[in-house]
Parts: C-alpha cells; structure tokens; sequence
C-alpha cells in the first residue's frame, strides 16, 4: 500500500524523455561523455566514463579495499551434510585481517570425485533471522534456494553471509570498512579468490554471481567491480534511484548499506551514482534480469528504462543480446519459470552449452 501511496503523490521524474542529469553527465544516454555531448565511439572511449561512475559509486559506499585488506583465507569446514548429489559445507574464511565470513559451500560429487566444475557465487536477499540459509535450501521459503538447486546441477556454489544480518555482525569500524555494502563486495570478491583455491573449481571458465532482492544489487554491484564474473542474475534487485519508492531512498540508509545516502534524502538526483551506469558497467559480460510486474520494491518499468540506456554500451562492446529482462506476472518473487531460465544462461556461459 505504501507504494502504491507514494506512485500516486511523488512524481515519476525519469518516466519520460531526459532524466536528471548524473555527475552532470546524461543519465541515460551513456555514451555521453561530457556535458558538451561528445559521444564514446569505442570501448577504450567509454571506459572514462565507466571509470567515473565507480568512482562515483564509491564517494558513496567506500573505496573498495586495496592489497593491505588482503590475507591468507585460512579456510575451515565447521561442518558437512550428505545431501544426495552434492554435499554441503558449513565454512568460515578470512576476507580480511580478524574478519572471518561464514558462508555455505556446496559441491558435487562429481567434482569431488576428479570431475572439475564451474562456480557461482550465490547472494542472499534480506533475512535477518535465517540469513544465507534460505538459499541452500534450510530457510522454508520457496523460490530461494538457488545455491543448493545450481550444485544439484552440477555446479560447486558458494554463499556468504551478508554483513550485519543473522549470525554475521562484523564490526565495521574496527575492521576499517566504510559500508556494509563495501565489506560485502569486498567478502565476495575473497569468496571467488577462496573459490579458485579449491582443486575441483575450474576457476580458466570464470564465474558467474545469482542474488535475489538485496542478493540482486549484491550481484551488481561486486560484479563491477570483479572481472572474473562472467554472468550476473539479478532478481527484484534495482530500479534507478529516482524511481525507488518515488524518489525516497531512505531504505539505503542503514550500516549494512550505505550511511551517506542520508546526504541525499529528499534529491535522489544528487546521488553521484544510479543503475543506469552500474549496469552498463556490466558491458560486455551476461546479465539476466528478473524485474516483476507486482514487485512493490522496484519498478519493472524503471528496470526497462535501465536496460534501453546500456543497450547502446553493450552495442559498443558487440555485445548485443546480452541483456535478458524477464517480468513475470508476480510480486517480489523469483519463479521458477525465470530462475530456471537464468540456470541455463549460466550454464550457456560458463559450460557453452
């Protein structure tokens, strides 16, 4: 109901024509590169801008962290469960210095038997009781349990647990991260090192990244800024921020995201950072999106307008037809219709079948 309040008294400012300008830069004609309107006409053109709004991404989240962040992952199996094809492990590995990240790791047995195979990392949505557990299967809810169906198809996947929700109340302050959005980047991007550790990973094929809701702009915004990620799938996880809930991004403003968000509450327009470049970003690599047509979070429409701006970036990159957007008929779901779909683009890509 809420939602539906906000659509009929906020207006929609980027429903038509040119949106409010980002860093001064055209919102949604990414191939601008100034405000003169000089336009990239090669990769290494675009690049500038692709530069500058991770820069802008993280006036706001933090700067990713550098090599003084890293460490021995020193890896450990809490505990292990039989489940038929696969078989699942409860692990804690260091991301950074006094930081241990838990996460579920499930494999194969195919791979621990000598076959290698792909890996996803597998991001949660928002869970503050059941946490990461809803996507091997353990939280009782339908339509989440993504990680433990990928490993019934033959792919190892691994689940961290994101910052500050369930079990996992890291101490941001004292462990020098600026956002729990940045510390889970940063837990992500260790998993996929922790990943290519593992003898029965084939790391040569690269990895893909699969998150519903707060998994869905997990997935986005650690694929920008890891490379080895080939495929993203996000579902119900974006809208531009002039879009969310008419323009009030208030729901951005907690430790586990982002505190500076506050700075822009009331002008969403000032945020030096939207979907619009972050998913261009993503150019020239795989992304499904699931963006339903009764999600009260984000706006199926808004994720249309999104996808119609990086059109052109992907272009650039020859990679049409890389941007897949599917709008069920639900609310905040991930059907099985669309999430079966998105398996088989992982496969596709990381498998080339």
């Amino acid at each position: 109901m809420r939602r539906l309040l906000l659509a009929l008294f906020l207006p929609c400012v980027a429903s038509t024509g040119e949106v409010p300008p980002l860093r001064g830069l055209s919102r949604n004609q990414l191939l601008k590169m100034d405000a003169t309107g000089k336009e990239a006409q090669n990769v290494n053109e675009w690049q500038q801008r692709r530069v500058a709004a991770l820069k802008g991404f993280q006036a706001v989240a933090g700067d990713l962290p550098g090599k003084e962040m890293r460490c021995e992952l020193n890896a450990q199996v809490i505990r292990e469960t039989d489940c038929g094809s696969y078989v699942r492990r409860f692990i804690e590995y260091s991301s950074q210095p006094s930081g241990r990240v838990p996460a579920w790791l499930c494999i194969p047995k195919k791979a621990l038997a000598g076959e290698r195979a792909a890996a996803v990392l597998c991001l949660h949505p928002t869970e503050n009781k059941i946490g990461h557990d809803v996507v091997v299967g353990l939280g009782g809810k339908p339509h989440r349990q993504y990680a433990s169906e990928l490993a019934e198809r033959g792919f190892v996947t691994l689940a961290p647990s994101y910052p500050l929700l369930a079990r996992y109340q890291p101490d941001l302050k004292a462990l020098k991260m600026p956002s729990g959005t940045m510390k889970a980047i940063w837990d992500n991007i260790r998993g996929l090192d922790y990943l290519e550790s593992l003898p029965f990973v084939d790391a040569s094929v690269g990895f893909a990244t699969i998150g519903h809701s707060l998994g869905g702009h997990n997935s986005i915004y650690t694929a920008s800024f890891e490379p080895r990620i080939k495929v993203v799938v996000t579902s119900c996880g974006f809208d531009s921020l002039l879009d969310y809930y008419g323009g009030n991004i208030k729901g951005y403003v907690q430790e586990r995201y982002m505190l500076k968000m506050e700075s822009f509450l009331g002008h969403p327009q000032d945020v030096p950072w939207d979907y619009y470049e972050l998913i261009a970003a993503l150019a020239p690599r795989h992304i499904f999106i699931n963006a339903p047509l009764r999600d009260a979070n984000f706006r199926h429409d808004s994720v249309d307008r999104i996808a119609a701006a990086a059109e052109p970036v992907y272009r650039l990159h020859d990679a049409v037809g890389r941007i897949l957007v599917r709008h069920p008929d639900s609310d905040h779901d991930f059907p099985d219709k669309e999430r079966y779909e998105a398996y088989a683009l992982i496969e596709k890509v990381l498998r080339g079948k």
